[in-house]
């Protein structure tokens, strides 16, 4: 778990999601229970339940009475688009306003972008 303000059963749904998005999860593959994700990061089963509930309700995780909880058909897809729509304002607002903070010019940000984003493999 990381030290965000955002509430834990949030921090459980974003670990699950960011496993689906990695590929560890694919489409149809077992998720994780939520005793096994309440032991793991010592939280209670409850937190851990309404962070895969989250999950289940916004057709990421599919719930299979008996088996467990399964990654639903199109999860991928459904958590890149909520990304993608929230990616601008979470991420480059804040970055761009510490940017002008500092005194970056913006063909300086380009650069600064473009060299961070070669030595993460982006343009390999």
């Amino acid at each position: 778990m990381d030290n965000s303000t955002q509430p834990l059963f949030r921090q459980i749904a974003s670990l699950v999601e960011d496993a689906i998005v990695d590929g560890a999860l694919g489409e149809g593959d077992r998720a994780p229970s939520t005793n096994e994700l309440a032991d793991f990061h010592n939280i209670n089963p409850a937190t851990a339940r309404k962070g895969i509930s989250l999950l289940v309700d916004i057709g990421v995780l599919d719930k299979r009475r008996g088996i467990g909880m399964f990654v639903a058909d199109g999860a991928l897809a459904k958590i890149r688009e909520r990304r993608r729509a929230d990616f601008a304002a979470e991420y480059m607002a804040p970055l761009v306003d510490e940017a002008v903070r500092l005194g970056y010019h913006r063909a300086q940000l380009h650069d600064l972008f473009d060299r961070v984003a070669e030595s993460r493999g982006m343009y390999s």
